[in-house]
């Protein structure tokens, strides 16, 4: 899969009004963090009016200490 997936509805809202959007990048010399890598999709919902970021973490449950032993 070498595109990313959309979201269908806003986490927030649950509206189904959402637009790519790209992520804010930090001006040179401005004495903010440091700029980051591209951690994941960052979508605009026009019904809410927000912003967020998605991320894929990945697939199953992660492993706990009774299903290590």
């Amino acid at each position: 899969m070498s595109e990313r997936a959309a979201p269908f509805y806003c986490p927030y809202c649950g509206e189904e009004h959402l637009e790519p959007r790209e992520a804010p990048a930090a001006e040179a010399g401005s004495g903010g963090a440091t700029p980051r890598r591209q951690e994941g999709a960052t979508w605009f919902c026009r019904d809410c009016v927000r912003s967020f970021t998605l991320k894929f973490l990945g697939v199953g449950a992660p492993h706990t200490k009774e299903n290590s032993r």
